[in-house]
């Protein structure tokens, strides 16, 4: 590591001296990793770095090797930092993030120092939830989407999520199920001018949360598709991530109880002059608008993903038909 950065993380943490322990992971596309360094001498015993380059070589996994591609992954990461510096102030042990202990950039090359969430109790990372651990994040999005009901994206992405229209012009193109090509743009106009905005966490997968090992609390990670839009979005989105095409369709109706429960609380605490059932009665009917656009999304970037399933065929079919009707 550049001995600048390493001065960086001694700086942000008192430490008298660093010391890799591991490797969590590369980031997508080879821009950079995320690792755990051990400190000497400081209150703290361990941060996490994420480690950007946006020089180097990248090697996209399904083959979107694009300019398109490469400049949004650049805004991205342009947009996490912005988050860090300017955005978490209201996020509390509700909707819980890592705190940002230092950013520096140097010479195309930027590092995030980061709590480590593992240290803070955060310790359980999962590939499958029960029924405490998807309410416990379904609690956090409420939370967090309460927070930050009607902000305007100052900094962040206008339109937050990855798989947004305006910025998949290329999945859009290769796009073969020619009626959903044909409403992209009104799925899209729909979730965007929804009455009611918030901040979404934009890549809300199962993967990018925390959990205590009772599965009752939770923490996020990674905010580099944060930004504008309607709650739906992340919703739709994580629930494709932890539950099957049967468990979807059997959940959906408690799922989204559960959530709009959640909201209406926090509500309650954040923005009391509010109509939650205004809010709720709006990003209902919008539930299925976003799974239908995220579908659009995957068929265009990857035909035959696992998480296109018959579930989400049948509500982006129905989506079509309203829209075409």
């Amino acid at each position: 590591m550049n001995q600048e950065f390493i001065k960086t993380i001694k700086h942000a943490t008192g430490a008298d001296d660093i010391r890799l322990l591991e490797v969590i992971q590369e980031l997508w596309s080879g821009y950079g990793s995320i690792k755990r360094y051990e400190l000497r001498g400081s209150s703290r015993k361990r941060v996490v770095v994420k480690h950007i380059s946006f020089e180097k070589d990248t090697n996209h996994p399904r083959g979107w090797n694009t300019n398109i591609s490469h400049q949004r992954k650049l805004k991205s990461y342009q947009v996490e930092q912005e988050w860090y510096q300017k955005w978490t102030e209201p996020c509390n042990d509700s909707c819980k993030i890592p705190e940002c202990l230092a950013i520096k950039t140097l010479n195309g090359e930027t590092l995030i120092v980061l709590e480590d969430l593992d240290e803070s109790g955060y310790t359980e990372r999962l590939n499958d939830v029960s029924e405490t651990e998807l309410c416990a994040c379904l609690a956090w999005l409420a939370n967090f989407h309460a927070v930050f009901m009607g902000r305007s994206p100052n900094g962040l992405w206008e339109q937050g999520t990855y798989w947004h229209l305006e910025t998949r012009p290329d999945e859009l193109k290769v796009l073969t199920d020619i009626d959903l090509k044909n409403v992209a743009g009104a799925i899209d106009n729909i979730l965007k001018n929804s009455r009611f905005q918030t901040i979404v966490h934009g890549d809300a997968k199962l993967a990018n949360f925390c959990f205590t090992p009772s599965g009752s609390k939770v923490a996020a990670v990674d905010f580099q598709y944060v930004g504008g839009g309607c709650g739906m979005k992340d919703v739709a989105y994580f629930i494709s991530s932890c539950l099957d095409e049967e468990e979807q369709e059997r959940d959906a109706s408690w799922v989204l109880d559960y959530y709009f429960s959640e909201l209406g609380k926090a509500l309650e605490r954040y923005h009391p002059t509010l109509d939650i059932m205004e809010i709720e009665k709006d990003w209902r009917t919008l539930y299925p608008v976003a799974i239908a656009d995220f579908h659009r999304f995957l068929k265009g970037w990857s035909p035959g993903h696992w998480k296109q399933n018959t579930y989400t065929e049948k509500i982006t079919r129905e989506v079509i038909n309203l829209l075409s009707d």
